[in-house]
């Protein structure tokens, strides 16, 4: 695994709209595979996504989202990720059927001009931290996993260097931290950044977004929309990688 902890790809882009972004996003999506069905059990090969729209209006702002939400044993929710903080809690933005403020406006009145989502509506991030930690299972269960890349969007970041993923082993050691690039425009603008390897050695993902926590804009507040990373799996349930991890083009 040493020689494929240090084979990663990295993928970037910035821009002042959802389309300057997607041929890098479509570009990461192809570099680990096939999306696969919201499911519990693992596949061994390609990859899922969170969107946040899934989400329903229970567990959207103003109400906090449970972080082991997207690892439930229930089809469509059983993607194999569960997320914690140091902050107080997690919250996904309303949409329009709440009837509430868009785009984190339940936190700071005026928010929802700051941002964008990608995957129209609804936006994710932590409440009074700028840190999430995303572990990895086989989907619908407590089976530790690990993946072949994380990638993540990220709407304003305005600061060079605000805006980090950082990718650890299963023996909890660093494989590297990765900035994300500015969006361009001051406001509502899109950042992409995402790392494959060839052989599934991410163990856990700790994503810093912006300066600042999102209810304090002295700074670089910055909120996250789409995750995309490789089905989790587990040396039990996949022991040996199949031929499309070691032979997929990575772009």
């Amino acid at each position: 695994l040493a020689g494929a902890a240090s084979a990663q790809t990295v993928f970037t882009a910035g821009g002042t709209d959802a389309g300057a972004i997607l041929p890098t996003v479509n570009a990461y999506r192809n570099s680990l595979g096939t999306l696969n069905g919201n499911l519990p059990g693992t596949l061994c090969f390609g990859r899922r996504e969170i969107n946040w729209d899934a989400v329903p209006n229970t567990f959207a702002s103003p109400n906090a989202f449970p972080g082991n939400f997207f690892n439930a044993n229930t089809a469509g929710r059983a993607r194999g990720v569960e997320f914690t903080t140091p902050g107080t809690q997690f919250q996904v933005s309303a949409n329009d059927s709440s009837g509430l403020t868009l785009d984190f406006g339940n936190l700071i009145p005026g928010m929802e001009n700051e941002f964008e989502s990608f995957s129209p509506q609804r936006l994710f991030t932590a409440v009074d931290s700028t840190t999430v930690f995303v572990d990895f299972f086989v989907p619908g269960t407590s089976e530790p996993a690990t993946s072949r890349g994380f990638g993540a969007v990220f709407s304003d970041i305005d600061t060079t260097g605000s805006t980090t993923i950082e990718l650890f082993n299963v023996l909890n050691q660093s494989l590297g931290i990765w900035t994300a690039p500015t969006g361009i425009s001051p406001s509502q603008s899109f950042s992409f950044l995402g790392i494959s390897y060839i052989r599934p050695v991410i163990a856990r993902v700790k994503i810093v977004s912006g300066n600042v926590p999102l209810n304090d804009l002295q700074g670089d507040a910055v909120v996250m929309d789409d995750f995309i990373y490789g089905e989790p799996v587990s040396a039990t349930s996949c022991p040996v990688c199949p031929a499309d991890l070691t032979t997929s083009a990575v772009q």
